[in-house]
């Protein structure tokens, strides 16, 4: 009796050939959306773990660390008290230069019907105090700049994990399949945060979550973005990669490779996309005068231009936008702007004006077009400010308790959340760690941090490791 069993093995696949077929045919259906071919299937798109309140992020990085005691936290004692010694421990500061305590240099004031309090040092964000939940209690695990960046981003307080917009792509994919999931949108000539690129990573996750960085005022967006040729020699040239890259498969077939040509499908999108989207002249002038596009101050106009910009992104449907200050008081690059050990009566109203406008109209742009219960604002530096000076008028680092604020939907507006104690030294009341701050981020995005995870070297990693809890008292 025949017994099919027996047949020549020519007729069967081994599992290292089938995976190697399917390996090519996964890259072909890449590559033919690449090419401009009809691919045969697309890929499905993670979706969130339950229903999302808002559906994009922008992040409104302050590197060098906003003082929180002269703008989102008033503290009546160190009126009280000024030029008096710190009372208690105080722990090890970055330069170990402990003056006296030092009152806010900026006067409070009740803002809005929710009269919550913000310091004259933004009054256009004051303006939008009934937008704003500010939580006052944050901490981070270090004092210095580099590190904190990084656990600003990560989570963690060194290079080598995924920043939050790489595990939010990689949690929720892209909604516009021509524009990168995860931006990150940087000023010609502006300077790079403490950590660089580094903090923009995507860490062990594929290589598709990282972050693409958009340059504006320039030409190209994104460097050699615009085809250098017609589009017949263009046609040619990627018709002679695709056979490379097929042929490079058979022999090879690597999930990396698989990656790097999701890559340079959605690059290959981006051409007409990314300049598209990027290109300011079709707003309207009462759109520029909002955000303050044409200031007289470089840095303003800068800033202002990252802001209108992280707009039309998350409008295309890009998920996490970053927009970091990029100049320091004097128009020019820094890594640290906000950070003043001295001069800060100087320097801290010059870096507010930078952001203030830029950010307010950023609010009131994102309200008019029915977007802003959608998105989600974040503004915060990687830690704050010491409640005693260092020298004259300047204050050291301070991670052991400081503000940020969030705008947008799902929260609860006009309020605080948290304290510090009497000086605004360290956080006493609902102490809130980073990621305790992130978990709170994804929730708003639909996404379960301890769900959200990755097997990488023999465990399985989050954005917020083993730890975090939401901050629900803060979600409407």
């Amino acid at each position: 009796m025949h017994n099919p069993l027996n047949s020549s093995r020519s007729a069967l696949l081994s599992r290292r050939e089938m995976l190697r077929r399917c390996s090519v045919g996964f890259g072909s259906v890449a590559m033919a959306g690449l090419f401009g071919r009809n691919a045969f299937a697309e890929s499905a798109a993670p979706a969130p773990h339950f229903t999302p309140k808002v559906k994009n992020v922008i992040f409104c990085f302050m590197p060098g660390g906003v003082s929180h005691v002269d703008s989102f936290d008033p503290k009546p004692e160190l009126v009280r008290l000024a030029g008096k010694p710190m009372p208690g421990a105080i722990e090890k500061t970055q330069f170990d230069s402990v003056g006296n305590l030092l009152p806010s240099l900026w006067e409070f004031k009740n803002r809005g019907q929710s009269g919550l309090p913000i310091s004259d040092l933004f009054p256009a964000i004051a303006e939008c105090a009934d937008d704003l939940t500010v939580i006052r209690s944050v901490t981070s695990p270090s004092n210095e700049h580099t590190q904190a960046s990084y656990a600003m981003h990560t989570c963690f307080p060194f290079a080598g994990h995924p920043s939050a917009g790489a595990w939010i792509h990689y949690g929720l994919g892209s909604s516009n399949r021509n524009l990168p999931g995860f931006v990150v949108v940087h000023p010609k000539g502006g300077g790079m945060p403490n950590g660089g690129v580094g903090l923009y990573s995507n860490g062990f996750l594929a290589g598709e979550n990282q972050a693409s960085l958009f340059h504006t005022g320039e030409s190209d967006v994104i460097p050699a973005i615009l085809p250098k040729d017609g589009q017949r020699i263009q046609g040619l040239k990627f018709d002679t990669l695709a056979n490379l890259d097929n042929e490079f498969l058979r022999n090879a077939p690597d999930s990396a490779v698989e990656a790097a040509i999701r890559s340079y499908e959605t690059a290959g999108r981006m051409q007409s996309a990314v300049p598209e989207v990027c290109d300011l002249r079709g707003e309207s002038e009462a759109t520029r005068k909002l955000y303050g596009i044409d200031s007289s101050v470089p840095a303003t106009a800068a800033y202002a231009q990252q802001c209108l910009v992280a707009r039309r992104l998350v409008e295309s449907g890009v998920r996490f936008v970053e927009v970091p200050t990029c100049f320091g008081p004097s128009d020019k690059p820094e890594a640290q702007p906000w950070d003043q050990h001295g001069k800060m009566t100087e320097d801290h109203p010059k870096m507010a004006r930078q952001v203030d406008q830029p950010i307010a109209g950023l609010i009131r742009d994102l309200k008019a077009r029915g977007l802003f219960e959608e998105t989600l604002i974040l503004f915060a530096g990687e830690f704050g400010r010491t409640p005693f000076s260092q020298g004259k008028d300047g204050r050291d680092h301070n991670p052991q308790g400081f503000s940020v604020w969030m705008a947008g939907g799902g929260l609860k507006h006009g309020i605080s959340y948290g304290a510090t104690d009497e000086f605004g030294y360290r956080a006493v009341e609902n102490p809130c760690t980073l990621f305790d701050l992130w978990a709170t981020v994804l929730h708003l995005l639909g996404l379960d941090h301890e769900k959200l995870t990755y097997r990488f070297g023999g465990r399985d990693y989050r954005l917020t490791d083993v730890h975090g809890t939401v901050i629900k008292s803060i979600l409407s």
